[in-house]
């Protein structure tokens, strides 16, 4: 019985290893990006300064651009 257990998770392990279970991208310009979202609330960008809708993260905002919580507080800014 545990050795049908060891072999159910060494198939979910192999499959995850095969189907690119690597959860961090680079983007267009080589920069690191992680997948994680911050569901920002909206995005200021110079020069109009008027808030646009976000995306998820600072990697693919335009650079310049800036994120911000339904607070006011900056999530980050794009490089």
């Amino acid at each position: 019985m545990a050795l049908k257990g060891a072999a159910i998770i060494l198939v979910f392990v192999c499959g995850a290893i095969l189907l690119g279970g690597n959860m961090d991208i680079v983007d267009a310009e080589g920069k690191f990006c992680p997948e994680v979202c911050y569901f920002p609330e909206y995005m200021l960008c110079p020069p109009s300064r008027t808030p646009l809708k976000p995306p998820c993260n600072c990697c693919f905002a335009p650079s310049g651009c800036s994120l911000y919580r339904i607070d006011g507080s900056l999530i980050c800014r794009a490089e």
